[in-house]
């Protein structure tokens, strides 16, 4: 390719062929560094997905307010979007749908509700976490970080039974409360009427 000429570079000058506009600027690399999202591709098919659903939202709108498929097709995409945990309630509204973004998407991935559960302190701990196979959503170890965590699943979201991390996490915890037990069996409380009575004395 050949080399701008001077007129050329000043017709061209506030034009921008490397980001586009839908693309949304320097908005994309902030979401993904916010969220520790390392795979572009991820963050392309939340946005493809977010288009998807504005795009039906529109189509709904069109049709009267009355209408049982607009009814039912509303209530399906909201009982769905709140099972996965994008949207905040169930209530009937396409407002709900319609301002659906990335963010949504990204707050739901696995590593986030770790930082939710506080099972980490920030991102990179629980990436590292879940990649080295620490957690398990059911049954099953996931290890992948984007995994998308819905609204049943989130109570499912623990540590793998062999997890040196939940041995560290775990132990202190149950140690001192064993430790509070086992001092209380020693040092029993004493009966009201062996106790001193300038101890029972009430103001």
């Amino acid at each position: 390719m050949r080399k701008l000429k001077y007129h050329e570079k000043k017709l061209l000058k506030k034009d921008n062929f490397i980001e586009w506009k839908r693309e949304g600027g320097h908005r994309e690399p902030h979401v993904m560094q916010r969220y520790h999202v390392t795979d572009r591709d991820d963050y392309k098919k939340y946005s493809t997905l977010c288009r998807n659903v504005q795009k039906l939202v529109n189509i709904l709108k069109q049709m009267d307010s009355r209408d049982p498929y607009r009814i039912k097709m509303t209530d399906s995409l909201l009982e769905k979007l709140y099972n996965m945990g994008v949207v905040p309630s169930r209530k009937k509204s396409l407002a709900l749908c319609q301002r659906l973004s990335v963010l949504a998407f990204c707050r739901r991935r696995l590593a986030t509700v770790l930082l939710k559960l506080k099972f980490a302190e920030h991102f990179k701990e629980a990436v590292t976490y879940i990649q080295q196979g620490h957690i398990r959503v059911g049954p099953e170890t996931v290890t992948d970080p984007a995994f998308l965590v819905t609204r049943n699943m989130e109570d499912l979201v623990t540590w793998v039974d062999t997890s040196k991390i939940k041995r560290k996490v775990l132990v202190p915890e149950a140690a001192g409360s064993l430790s509070d037990t086992v001092s209380l069996l020693m040092h029993p409380p004493l009966p009201y009427h062996n106790r001193d009575p300038h101890q029972c004395r009430r103001p």
